[in-house]
């Protein structure tokens, strides 16, 4: 007797019974649907290969089963896991909460599975993970990363390597346009009255903080404004509390942050310390992270679009795995968020 996918009886007599105490194998689904485990495996790693009766049936059985194709063991005959490796700089910053979202309904629409690790702000640990995670995964996304250019290269060499935040020539990267976003808010500080802000810059080795502060360094002065680079800090609440004394010391009555967690760090310790924000002090953050309009008063900020870099991320590192040309361009500008935590400075209201 035969079996459709050119099975025999035989065949399916010596297909091994399901053990109910271990998860079903391909040969499991094979008895189940009378085929070969060969044609199970075309049926549930590529569609639309073997007949649209014979596939259901082998997905029927799947299911009953309650298999679920290893995509490790795929990888063994095609070389492809399926599976993208994210790496961050710090995973617990809100500041990656969208970007991930967006990445991983990019990855699921691709069928992709996304791998994460972070480095802590650490080259050295970020250089060890993405070695470890190289032969597990079809390519990187590298997002903020600390390693060096060189360094960089020589990831993109051995597998697709997509960057978020960074820029390396020959290497695909998206990079968010800072400059609208911080030319809204040095008119808006600006057109207040402020005359001296600070930036509080973030870690040495991050590149967006270098973009960032550039952008304030170059537009500040166009607009009659003078300002001082206050830094390094940890991009963390705690390096925004840390800032306070060496702002109050500046004399700057706004203050214009690398990102969130040091405006809401620096915030909060200027409350603590009977500070009026922004009576006293405004506060400008960037990225617009979760969380950053809980605060009392809310986070005047910078948005970037960070649930769109994850999706285009994702698309370009697909893209490049497949070898296909992608248009490269997407839109990453940032917006001016006005909240509540800027106001015109004393002398401008004659207090």
């Amino acid at each position: 007797m035969g079996y459709p996918g050119g099975v025999t009886s035989d065949d399916a007599a010596r297909t091994p019974a399901p053990d109910p105490g271990k998860p079903a194998t391909i040969y499991d689904v094979a008895r189940v649907a009378g085929v070969s485990p060969s044609t199970v495996s075309r049926a549930l790693s590529k569609p639309g290969r073997i007949s649209a009766t014979t596939e259901y049936r082998i997905r029927e059985a799947a299911a009953s089963l309650d298999y679920r194709l290893n995509p490790m063991a795929r990888a063994l005959p095609t070389g492809r896991t399926n599976t993208l490796g994210v790496l961050l700089s710090d995973i617990t910053n809100p500041v990656y909460f969208d970007l991930l979202r967006g990445a991983g309904s990019a990855a699921t629409a691709h069928g992709y599975t996304l791998v994460m690790a972070e480095s802590q702000e650490s080259p050295e640990q970020e250089q060890e993970a993405a070695v470890r995670l190289l032969p597990a995964v079809d390519g990187l996304v590298l997002v903020s990363t600390r390693l060096d250019d060189a360094a960089i290269t020589q990831l993109a060499d051995r597998k697709p390597l997509v960057l978020v935040n960074r820029q390396v020539p020959g290497v695909p990267g998206l990079v968010p346009d800072a400059r609208p976003g911080i030319t809204a808010a040095l008119d808006h500080l600006g057109g207040l009255g402020h005359r001296s802000i600070a930036y509080l810059a973030g870690p040495t080795i991050s590149w967006m903080n270098m973009l960032r502060r550039d952008a304030v360094f170059e537009g500040a002065p166009e607009r009659g404004i003078s300002v001082v680079e206050i830094g390094p800090n940890a991009p963390t609440l705690d390096g925004g509390r840390a800032a306070l004394r060496r702002v109050r010391a500046s004399g700057a009555t706004a203050v214009l942050t690398y990102n969130d967690l040091i405006a809401i760090g620096l915030l909060s310790e200027a409350q603590a310390g009977g500070i009026d924000v922004p009576r006293e002090l405004s506060i400008v953050g960037f990225d617009d992270i979760f969380g950053s309009d809980f605060t009392s008063p809310p986070v005047t900020t910078i948005r970037t679009p960070l649930a769109r870099a994850g999706r285009a991320a994702v698309n370009r590192a697909v893209a490049e795995i497949a070898g296909e040309d992608v248009d490269g361009s997407v839109d990453l500008t940032t917006e001016f968020v006005l909240r509540g935590s800027t106001a015109a400075p004393r002398d401008e209201r004659g207090a």
